[in-house]
């Protein structure tokens, strides 16, 4: 067969076993995340049928997928719902790194790993799946919940954080040194401060630059441009997602919305084709030795972002119910663990750094969704009843 044929062929099989999967997926209530992930190391090296013709163009659609998730995430938030995140829930954001990025950097140092492998991993462990958590609140039907915007302000801190943190990473894995890694943080937070400034006083300027009523010439635009900026954030060593993600904040109104419409059937096909070439790409014979600390390593950080969620909670004066469906919301880690622990594992600092992400991914998408629906069953009820009831009579003890 043809190099031509055999890549449609493969590619369009891909594809077309991925829309089973999203449907088995949906059919049960839970992310196809981790249906991609073992999809892809079932055709990757290693797995039952590996892929031949279809490499480069998974590798490709991967990095769109990349820029495509931090576009939409831009264009998911006002500057002014950032800048208002910031203020209300700094707190949470520096207990959510604490808690959460220091098992994750201790795991790696005790396996051995280094120092830039502690910082990749520190990472992966860190942030929570926007992807999966919108999904669940969606399908719990929770949108309209008192805790929901404490759930999105600690989404939103952690999002903004990946402008700065992608850099860094991204300077320390190639091996340019600290002084590099500064530089391209410096350049970050100017950057981000710049597309802040403009996009809060002159936003309605450079949205008024795309024909927002125009869906061609929209979707044109707004992915030239994305692209483009993505292309010269890249070259810099600023990170490709990040100037995707500065892309998104820069535009709102009917623009950002429009745009958010007739991207998202883009955003998700390629984000799917991210998970499966991170599954392509990991051999499945090298994720066994490292199941067990990845297994450790989730119950502690499924443990320490549910406290993260529950503090932030209990600050924001939302009741016992709601600060444990805060907690248990947060847990899933999905697409920036992926990107991160892709961008770590293709400079070759550490080759079980990837297997690792991926099976610590796979707990945590499968058991997020899990522990957000257990805080609606009947016992779980009973047992926050017993502990309200415990605590006023304690309150009312003399």
């Amino acid at each position: 067969m043809h190099d031509a044929a055999l890549l449609l062929v493969e590619v369009g099989a891909v594809l077309l076993g991925l829309s089973l999967l999203s449907r088995l997926a949906d059919r049960f209530g839970v992310s196809a995340i981790p249906f991609y992930l073992l999809a892809g190391l079932a055709f990757g090296v290693g797995g039952f049928v590996p892929l031949e013709a279809g490499n480069e163009f998974f590798t490709f659609g991967s990095e769109l997928g990349v820029i495509l998730l931090l576009v939409m995430l831009g264009l998911e938030y006002s500057p002014t719902e950032l800048i208002s995140s910031l203020k209300q829930s700094r707190r949470a954001g520096i207990l959510d790194v604490l808690l959460n990025a220091v098992p994750g950097a201790a795991c790696a140092l005790i396996l051995g790993w280094g120092p830039v492998a502690a910082v990749a991993l520190a990472g992966i462990t860190w942030v929570s799946s926007s992807g999966v958590i919108a999904k669940v609140l969606r399908d719990l039907r929770r949108l309209g919940n008192r805790e929901t915007p404490t759930i999105l302000s600690i989404l939103v801190i952690e999002d903004l954080a990946m402008a700065f943190y992608l850099p860094v990473l991204s300077a320390l894995v190639i091996g340019t040194g600290v002084l590099v890694g500064g530089a391209a943080l410096l350049v970050a937070v100017l950057v981000v401060a710049v597309i802040l400034y403009l996009a809060l006083r002159h936003g309605r300027v450079i949205s008024g630059l795309f024909a927002a009523n125009h869906s061609e010439s929209l979707l044109l635009c707004v992915l030239g441009l994305t692209m483009l900026v993505a292309g010269i954030a890249q070259e810099v060593n600023v990170s490709a997602a990040v100037g995707a993600f500065l892309v998104g904040i820069a535009l709102s109104g009917r623009v950002a919305h429009n745009a958010q419409q007739l991207l998202a059937p883009l955003r998700d096909l390629f984000a799917a084709i991210l998970f499966v070439f991170f599954g392509l790409s990991t051999e499945p014979a090298s994720i066994p030795p490292v199941l067990l600390p990845a297994a450790i390593l989730a119950v502690i950080t499924i443990a320490t972002k549910t406290l993260t969620g529950y503090a932030a909670a209990a600050t924001a004066g939302i009741g016992l119910p709601g600060r444990w469906r805060t907690g248990f919301a947060l847990t899933p880690r999905g697409e920036f663990s992926i990107v991160i622990a892709g961008l770590a594992a293709g400079s070759g600092i550490e080759p079980r750094l990837a297997p690792l992400a991926t099976a610590y991914v796979l707990l945590t998408v499968i058991a997020g969704p899990i522990l957000a629906r257990m805080t609606d069953a009947a016992w779980f009820r009973r047992w926050i009843g017993l502990r309200q009831q415990r605590v006023r009579t304690a309150s009312d003890t003399p």
